[in-house]
């Protein structure tokens, strides 16, 4: 679907969200752990359209934690299906995605938006844009894995994510310590280098 103005898009962590409130955000998909209170940012933001999504940002399953599933990014896809054919398709809009830091959940979430509103654009060129958005972007694999099947994508999305994860490891070292000590090996081992 065309429209005349792009939307702006910011990811981004909840510590971040105050400062966010003067933006103009119209759409927000906020992604947190099941057991966090409401967050009491958005009373600052004006009026926005806005879906919450709970589970934990893992990769395997764990106790008393819930992974992302399927229905979480059938959920992710609506809110992008009810953005691309919202009445207002010619005011400027400004859509959020948030999770606990910004790096991960909300990263999958953000590129799983973009690839189902550019369905021809390659993963490859997907992933640039999200670093440009977010530069510390390390998308949650499982998210991304249901996203390339639930979009057809027939793994491109999956690639194209191992090579992002290969540029991230060498842009930023400490990505591989931080991805051990989250019990995240698995996507470290996916990371294709360049």
């Amino acid at each position: 679907m065309e429209t005349t103005f792009s939307p702006v898009l910011t990811v981004c962590g909840i510590e971040e969200l105050p400062g966010q409130s003067s933006r103009n955000v119209t759409h927000v998909l906020s992604i947190v752990d099941p057991e966090l209170p409401e967050l009491e940012a958005f009373g600052a933001y004006g009026e926005h359209h806005r879906t919450t999504l709970r589970f934990h940002d893992i990769i395997a399953a764990a106790p008393n934690r819930v992974m992302p599933r399927p229905d979480h990014v059938e959920a992710i896809l609506r809110f992008g299906t009810d953005f691309l054919i919202r009445q207002d398709r010619e005011a400027a809009s400004h859509v959020l995605v948030h999770c606990h830091m910004g790096v991960s959940r909300s990263t999958a979430a953000m590129l799983t938006l973009m690839a189902q509103a550019n369905p021809d654009e390659p993963g490859e060129s997907l992933f640039a844009r999200l670093a440009a958005i977010r530069p510390q972007a390390w998308p949650n694999s499982q998210m991304i894995g249901f996203a390339d099947e639930q979009l057809g994508r027939r793994g491109d999305l999956t690639a194209a994510l191992a090579r992002h994860y290969g540029r991230q490891i060498k842009s930023r070292p400490e990505f591989t310590e931080w991805m051990t000590t989250l019990g995240r090996d698995a996507e470290l081992q996916m990371a294709i280098h360049d």
